[in-house]
């Protein structure tokens, strides 16, 4: 995937290039500040493929605490009690009506 680099004052006077290079050209654009590149305007794909790779890490994280808790490696804790703890108000839960 092609990477283009705008300083920061030239992206932006130029923010619509830089933003349909992205969003059209499917390309990476670094913006940089005194030579660091300091962030990107990326393409829709590459953050909606970095989030997929995220959540099958934390989906990955999750089945091994889950399977460490059955295995009673790991203890669970009341979110209340947490709180208590650590000195933390919760808002009001909002209660459910019963048929």
């Amino acid at each position: 995937m092609k990477k283009t680099t705008f300083t920061t004052v030239a992206a932006r006077n130029a923010f619509s290039e830089v933003i349909n290079l992205a969003a059209y050209g499917k390309e990476r654009i670094a913006l940089t500040r005194r030579g660091k590149t300091i962030a990107y305007v990326v393409p829709p794909d590459d953050i909606e493929a970095l989030e997929a790779i995220e959540d099958r890490i934390d989906a990955e994280a999750a089945r091994k605490i889950v399977a460490r808790v059955a295995q009673g490696k790991e203890k669970t804790y009341p979110l209340e009690e947490v709180a208590r703890e650590l000195g933390v108000r919760l808002p009001a839960r909002k209660r459910r009506k019963t048929a």
